[in-house]
């Protein structure tokens, strides 16, 4: 199995990393072996083996060339019910101006609501190019999707932290119900 994945010039380091460990820590975490074409920017991951791992290493290289640092993108190999989640911006917006302005209301100043999403929420969020990502299980995606949502319909920042509160509280009490 071979996939093909195109990755943004300015991540290419990334993804190598410093003399080559982090393609070292996803190729030994993974089975698979990762090809990165500087030049082209196309990394090539191929397995002969586990079909789910050369996945997983596929996750994490998307991962990390949608803007996560790549500590956070081999969390994905480390939990299994963790999965990269990426929302195109570009089909919501008209104009550069209004993905500007998106983009903005997502990260919040001095990156404000970003924070608070990946805190109530649990996840983590990448806000690069056109695209919103997050790194995290089910429940986690289904609540950071419905404050994104909330904050591209134009929704003030204050409800949608009082929503992330009531579904951290929400979450909170299963878990403990699930224990006793």
């Amino acid at each position: 199995m071979q996939e093909h994945i195109k990755v943004p010039q300015d991540r290419i380091g990334a993804i190598i990393g410093v003399e080559g460990n982090i393609k070292k820590i996803i190729e030994e975490k993974t089975g698979a072996t990762v090809d990165v074409d500087s030049e082209s920017g196309t990394v090539v991951i191929g397995t002969e083996a586990d079909a789910f791992k050369a996945l997983k290493a596929a996750e994490v290289i998307k991962a990390v060339a949608r803007g996560f640092s790549p500590e956070k993108a081999l969390k994905l190999l480390e939990n299994e019910d963790l999965v990269l989640d990426v929302i195109d911006l570009s089909n919501l917006t008209d104009s550069p101006s209004d993905l500007k302005r998106l983009k903005g209301r997502i990260i919040g100043r001095n990156g404000k609501t970003r924070e608070v999403i990946e805190q109530m929420s649990g996840a983590r969020v990448s806000v690069y190019g056109k695209t919103i990502s997050i790194i995290g299980d089910s429940e986690q995606l289904a609540t950071v999707r419905e404050a994104l949502n909330m904050l591209i319909d134009g929704a003030p920042h204050g409800a949608v932290y009082g929503f992330l509160e009531k579904r951290r509280r929400e979450l909170k009490r299963t878990q403990m119900d699930s224990i006793f």
